[in-house]
């Protein structure tokens, strides 16, 4: 998946890896994010985790009628107040994406999959 802009002089095309690449910057910037959880599939046996892992763990990106929709799974600091940490993720991540690629967002879903 790409996002494409055409212009009078070309087409500019943004691979889905670098709405990852942002989003995850952006995320593990906001304190009390030590790292990244997981966005696996889960087959029938329950291997998921084992056999299924996602190439681009903790995120997932749509466009949808030219906006971002991201999901991100989160590993949060014990100590820190959840609530705002995913706030301030929410705020940041839409900020990078608003700021360094020009499209509108339309969510950005925090999950805190665990603490440590």
């Amino acid at each position: 998946m790409a996002i494409e802009s055409e212009k009078k002089l070309g087409t500019v095309r943004i691979a889905r890896g670098v709405l990852v690449t942002i989003v995850n910057s952006a995320a593990l910037s906001v304190p009390g994010v030590l790292r990244m959880g997981d966005t696996v599939r889960v087959d029938g046996a329950g291997l998921g985790r084992i056999f299924h892992r996602d190439e681009n763990s903790g995120v997932r990106i749509e466009v949808r009628d030219e906006k971002v929709q991201a999901d991100l799974y989160l590993i949060v600091n014990k100590d820190a107040n959840m609530l705002e940490v995913g706030k301030q993720v929410q705020s940041d991540v839409s900020k990078a994406i608003r700021f360094m690629v020009g499209m509108p967002v339309e969510q950005v879903n925090v999950y805190i999959q665990n603490v440590e």
